[in-house]
């Protein structure tokens, strides 16, 4: 094991970082704790378990989104929008499965390899508009998340409760334990792209385009096997690389996490390989800026419409001052109406400044409304329009389109309009079951991947 828990030679984050640094910063989105002393007692406890994640694994991570930056990779980040400590190994493996599915597709069609990051095993935390919620006149505590509070809407369920943070640790390990399972265990394995499609997804357009590529896949591998392609060169192919990365926004968490790696003596946050500031919480002078600068690991941060050039350049700074490319990733979030205005400055600014940036569309938190039945959706047409003007702003500056982040499940769930499945607002109380925003199903996401890949093949990067 690389990476130690107390001890090892002298960080280089600087002398004036360490692990508990950002608790001199006004920090945002924290939970208001019951008592203080028992949720520093569970920190404390966290402090001495085993990291989830490795040093060495993070900067594997960091070498390949360096790739990006240069255009020899596309990073596809994907995975649920709240995960629930009540999500099933069939959830997981299916969430997985539609990843890999739609890397396959884009691999295929653009030629160049796909770096799947999950938003997996450890995004339970969720910030919120509202310190506040209410329902039919009863204002409780807003649901932070499953590692804060339940969703449950009384006030036991809206405490916060320190020891959930624990239950978050163990529920991440052994998600960690499955997707390793079944990455490098033969699930990923090429030769199963038929197995992958679910019924649900092969019965749509889409999924029956994906059966007539993982065909041409299988002749291409009978093909390289016929060739006299060694078995060991082969076997390449049934193993996969992925990554997992969450949101910082429980600092305490996130800092009981943190361990100093004994081969460097730079600090790592072992929670997730990657981790990301998000758009409420960005602020140069915060806590989670604070707290990221510090660590080693690679970093995202989302940027909204709202964002000017110098407030992008100032996280830059802050973030990743030595300019290592494939180290920050900037995640926009404008909506589909303002990608094409908004992005192209700070493209060109970050392009201006030398900042080796990995740009990455998010299409979905910008394009979020309330439908006619109460119920928050996204239309499809709206992430494919976000996407499309994201690639669109990048060709007009020049710059490279680096990737995209996605909320979505391999649930055959009614969340998000349009796209294969023809989900209607009629429909989306039949399988509505998001904990928070709504997520793309199977089909949704393979329509997605196919609408991405005509997009880049036909050289809108």
């Amino acid at each position: 094991m690389d990476t130690e828990t107390r001890t090892g030679t002298p960080s280089r984050s600087g002398p004036d970082w360490d692990p508990r640094s950002w608790r001199d910063r006004p920090a945002l989105q924290q939970p208001v704790w019951p008592d203080d002393a028992v949720h520093e007692a569970v920190l404390d406890e966290m402090r001495e378990l085993p990291p989830l994640v490795f040093a060495g694994e993070a900067r594997d991570l960091t070498e390949a989104l360096a790739a990006v930056t240069r255009g020899e990779a596309f990073l596809l980040q994907a995975g649920d929008c709240a995960e629930s400590f009540d999500t099933s190994a069939d959830s997981i493996r299916d969430r997985l499965r539609v990843i890999l599915q739609m890397a396959v597709v884009l691999t295929y069609y653009t030629g160049v390899p796909v770096l799947k990051v999950g938003r997996i095993a450890g995004q339970f935390a969720k910030p919120r508009s509202s310190d506040t919620e209410t329902v039919d006149g009863v204002e409780l505590p807003s649901f932070r998340g499953h590692i804060v509070n339940d969703i449950g809407f009384t006030e036991g369920d809206r405490v916060a409760d320190p020891t959930r943070l624990l239950t978050a640790y163990h529920r991440a390990a052994a998600t960690l334990n499955l997707l390793r399972a079944f990455t490098k265990g033969g699930f990923a394995d090429l030769s199963r792209v038929h197995q992958w499609n679910r019924e649900f997804v092969a019965d749509s357009p889409a999924g029956q385009r994906y059966e007539e590529l993982a065909g041409e896949i299988d002749r291409a591998v009978q093909f390289m096997r016929a060739c006299g392609v060694t078995s060991d060169r082969l076997a390449e192919l049934s193993q996969v690389d992925f990554y997992t990365s969450h949101e910082a926004l429980l600092l305490g968490y996130e800092e009981a996490l943190t361990r100093r790696d004994s081969l460097t003596g730079d600090w790592y946050d072992c929670s997730a390989h990657m981790l990301w500031i998000g758009e409420r919480t960005r602020q140069p002078d915060g806590a989670h800026v604070e707290f990221l600068r510090g660590i080693h690991n690679p970093l995202g941060c989302k940027v909204g419409p709202t964002a000017t050039a110098d407030e992008v350049l100032a996280l830059c700074e802050a973030l990743n001052p030595d300019r290592t490319p494939g180290r920050l990733t900037l995640i926009t979030r404008m909506g589909a109406t303002k990608v094409v205005d908004s992005l192209p400055p700070l493209l060109e600014a970050m392009r201006d400044a030398g900042h080796p940036v990995v740009w990455v569309c998010d299409p979905m938190h910008a394009n979020t409304f309330t439908a006619d039945d109460g119920r928050k959706t996204r239309h499809f047409d709206d992430v494919l329009a976000e996407v499309s003007g994201f690639f669109a702003a990048h060709r007009f500056v020049g710059t490279i389109p680096g990737g995209v982040h996605l909320e979505l499940t391999g649930d055959d769930v009614t969340e998000c309009l349009g796209g294969g499945a023809e989900v209607a607002t009629a429909d989306l109380g039949q399988r509505y079951e998001t904990m928070c925003d709504p997520r793309l199903n199977g089909q949704q996401s393979i329509d997605l991947a196919f609408r991405l890949a005509e997009l880049l093949r036909n050289g809108h990067r």
